[in-house]
C-alpha cells in the first residue's frame, strides 16, 4: 500500500467545554431545571454579600425552593479569594449534605466554588493544586451564573486562588475545575457600574487575544478567539457609556463566554502571567492589572506572531484583509493604547501604587509570573529581564 504524501497532521486538540450551556436573557431563571436535567436537588450557592443583598442571590434560592430544592448559601467571598475565604466556605458547606455547587458572580465566587467544590471530594491543602498539578478527578458538579461579562470562569478548567501568607496567585488547572453547566444571562450585567464593566470586558478582550496568539492555539480555540473579539471590540464603549443598551450587553456577555472557551482549550500567556502579580502584591483589580499591561505586551510579543496578531486587529475592525499585516499590527496596538484612556485605565503610578514598592517587587513579580506557567505560551518568550522591563513601560506611561 503506498504511503501518503501529506504532511504530518497537527496532534488533535483536547476540547473541554461545560455539558450544559444556557446562553440568553433569562437563562438564569432555568436553574432549578438544569439542576434536575442533571440529577442534582440539594446545592450549595456561592456568591458575594453585594450579590445577596441587591437581591440576585436570593431571587435563585427563591427559585430553588419553588422547585422544592432547599440550597445552602455562602454570601461571604472576596475578591481575589484567599486560602483562608476557601476554608471558611468549605467549613460551611461541610455542615450540610450538598450534591453540588453554584457559583454565582464574577470571577472571585465563581472561582471559589470551583475549588470548594475540589476540596470537598479531595481535601487540602489547596497549595498542592497550583500548577503544575492537573486536577483531573472531579470534585463535587460545578454550576456557574456570571453577573460580570468577563472572566469567562464559567466556561473554563481553572480557578486562581490566592496565598495570602506570600501573595502568590495559584493558578489551579484540571478538567475538575470546569463547570458542567453554565447559565449566561446578560440580564445579570444591566446593572454594572462603568468601572468594573470596563475592567470585565478588557479582561475578555485580552483572554481573545491571548488565546488566539498562544503557542497552544488550535482551530477550536481560534474560532471561539475570533468571534469574542468580534463582539467585544465594537461594544465595549458603547456599554461603558450606555450601560442599558441591552444588545451591546448580550454582545459582551457572549464574548465573555466565547473568550473563555477559546483560552480554557488553548492559554493565556505573558500579559496574565505578569498581570497576577499585580493584582496580589498592589490589589489591583484582574482585568484593569491586564488592561495596564495589554498595549506594551502587544508591542513586544508581536513581532513574533506577526501575522496572529493582524488577524486579532482585522477581527475587531481595525484593519482590511488587503492591508499590510504591520499596518493592522500597528493599529492594533495603537487602539489598545486609546481604548486604556477611553476607559479611563490608570497606570500602576497613577493607581497610586508606592514606586519603590513596585521597583522592589519587581524580581518577585517576574519570578512569580515564570512559575505560573502562562509566559511560556506566549509567541516570544520574555526573560525575567524583559518582563521587569515591561512592568516599568507600564509604570512609565
Amino acid at each position: 500500500m503506498p504511503q501518503s504524501t501529506a504532511p504530518p497532521s497537527v496532534p488533535p486538540a483536547s476540547i473541554l467545554l461545560p455539558r450544559i450551556l444556557r446562553i440568553g436573557g433569562g437563562a438564569s431563571r432555568q436553574l432549578p431545571d438544569v439542576l434536575s436535567a442533571l440529577g442534582l436537588s440539594r446545592p450549595f450557592l456561592i456568591t458575594d454579600r453585594f450579590l445577596w443583598e441587591q437581591g440576585p442571590a436570593q431571587a435563585l434560592v427563591e427559585l430553588m425552593a419553588d422547585a422544592g430544592m432547599a440550597a445552602g448559601v455562602y454570601a461571604d467571598t472576596v475578591p481575589d479569594p484567599t486560602i483562608a475565604d476557601v476554608e471558611n466556605c468549605l467549613e460551611q458547606l461541610g455542615r450540610g449534605q450538598h450534591d453540588c455547587v453554584i457559583g454565582l458572580g464574577g470571577g472571585s465566587p465563581i472561582d471559589t466554588a470551583k475549588m470548594v467544590a475540589v476540596l470537598a471530594v479531595h481535601g487540602g491543602p489547596v497549595s498542592r493544586y497550583k500548577v503544575p498539578h492537573d486536577q483531573v478527578q472531579p470534585g463535587l458538579p460545578i454550576l456557574a451564573v456570571p453577573t460580570t461579562a468577563g472572566t469567562g470562569s464559567e466556561a473554563t478548567r481553572f480557578t486562581i486562588i490566592t496565598d495570602g501568607e506570600t501573595d502568590e496567585k495559584m493558578l489551579c488547572a484540571g478538567s475538575a475545575y470546569l463547570p458542567i453547566a453554565a447559565l449566561v444571562d446578560y440580564e445579570l450585567t444591566l446593572s454594572k457600574p462603568r468601572r468594573l464593566t470596563a475592567d470585565t470586558g478588557l479582561d475578555s478582550l485580552t483572554h481573545a487575544i491571548e488565546a488566539y496568539v498562544s503557542r497552544k492555539a488550535n482551530p477550536f480555540s481560534d474560532g471561539m478567539a475570533l468571534l469574542a473579539m468580534k463582539a467585544i471590540a465594537p461594544n465595549l464603549r458603547i456599554v461603558c457609556n450606555d450601560p442599558a443598551n441591552r444588545k451591546a450587553r448580550e454582545a459582551m456577555m457572549l464574548g465573555a463566554t466565547q473568550a473563555g472557551m477559546a483560552f480554557s482549550n488553548a492559554s493565556v500567556a505573558l500579559v496574565h502571567g505578569m498581570s497576577r502579580p499585580i493584582g496580589a502584591h498592589f490589589h489591583v483589580p484582574h482585568g484593569l492589572s491586564n488592561a495596564m499591561l495589554l498595549p506594551f505586551v502587544t508591542a513586544f510579543s508581536a513581532p513574533a506572531a506577526l501575522a496572529r496578531y493582524a488577524e486579532c486587529a482585522r477581527a475587531m475592525g481595525l484593519a482590511e484583509a488587503i492591508e499590510p499585516d504591520t499596518v493592522a499590527v500597528a493599529r492594533l496596538v495603537d487602539e489598545l493604547t486609546a481604548l486604556n484612556a477611553d476607559l479611563d485605565v490608570p497606570t500602576p503610578k497613577k493607581y497610586g501604587i508606592d514606586a519603590s514598592e513596585w521597583r522592589r517587587l519587581l524580581p518577585t513579580m517576574a519570578e512569580q509570573a515564570i512559575a505560573s506557567g502562562s509566559p511560556a505560551n506566549n509567541p516570544r518568550v520574555a526573560s525575567a529581564e524583559q518582563m521587569q522591563d515591561l512592568y516599568m513601560k507600564a509604570w512609565e506611561a
